[in-house]
């Protein structure tokens, strides 16, 4: 059943930095639908959702979905349109991390890490995209990483996803702009989520090393600086003072931050 009440659709909705995002926008009132691969991660979240709703009329729907697989991506898409009406706004944060060594990473792992944090992303802009344009408003997030910014040893699957989706983001930008559609990419910092917590059990020393300096952030906060900034129509969206500096002059800091990692890794050999 539609209505005029504003719909949003996240990827990766149940967990995280999505789940969080997903809370906050409940409470501002609007209908969701949130997509994620786990149908009891999913089932708990829906419920917590339904919990925070500003209104029982707010539509709460949780959608178990593999968006690696692009004819999953785009039925879990339709299927959110058909129930709560096209969506406003669309954030794509599902997403996999793995860190370890390139040569010890099989291929298995670069294949899906690319299916699903950026082909997922992609399948479903192109999903949704249509049901945007017709009403010729809408927000796209698309949330990256600071190691869609610059290369961190260890990364080499993870930086190449999510430096893919910056791409990806800069060139619809423009593209979208002039149907009234606007795109944003979100650049989190380390965040207190499963995910990190799982990458961890992988991460080669020096790469603990490296990011161990950054401050870890917690979702919510996250999620609140990912809201304010849509709502102030940021292209680039950049948690905290580091991600700040390093979204703007990344291209400048890579030089002199190479020597550093590099003085890290010497520290570290591998075993």
């Amino acid at each position: 059943m539609k209505s005029n009440r504003k719909h949003a659709i996240i990827t990766g909705g149940s967990s995280g930095i999505g789940q969080a995002l997903a809370l906050r926008l409940a409470r501002q009132g609007l209908h969701l639908s949130i997509i994620a691969r786990r149908s009891k991660p999913l089932r708990h979240t829906q419920i917590l959702l339904e919990q925070a709703a500003r209104s029982p009329e707010q539509q709460i729907l949780a959608l178990s979905a593999d968006v690696s697989d692009r004819h999953s991506a785009e039925e879990a898409i339709q299927t959110a349109i058909t129930h709560s009406g096209p969506p406003h706004l669309l954030i794509t944060c599902a997403g996999i991390a793995y860190a370890h060594y390139f040569q010890e990473i099989p291929i298995e792992i670069f294949e899906e890490t690319m299916a699903i944090n950026y082909f997922g992303t992609l399948y479903c802009i192109h999903a949704a995209l249509p049901a945007m344009e017709q009403q010729q408003v809408g927000q796209i997030a698309i949330v990256s990483s600071g190691a869609g910014l610059i290369g961190i040893y260890g990364y080499t699957a993870y930086c190449a996803s999510k430096f893919a989706l910056r791409g990806l983001a800069e060139a619809l930008r423009g593209e979208l702009k002039p149907l009234g559609i606007r795109v944003s990419i979100v650049y989190p910092p380390d965040t207190d989520t499963p995910q990190l917590a799982a990458e961890n059990q992988t991460k080669p020393l020096a790469t603990r090393q490296i990011t161990a300096t950054a401050q870890l952030w917690q979702p919510d906060a996250v999620a609140r600086v990912i809201l304010e900034g849509l709502a102030k129509g940021k292209f680039a969206i950049t948690p905290g003072i580091e991600m700040t500096i390093l979204s703007r002059f990344h291209s400048l800091l890579a030089p002199l931050l190479n020597p550093y990692f590099d003085r890290i890794v010497a520290r570290h050999p591998r075993c």
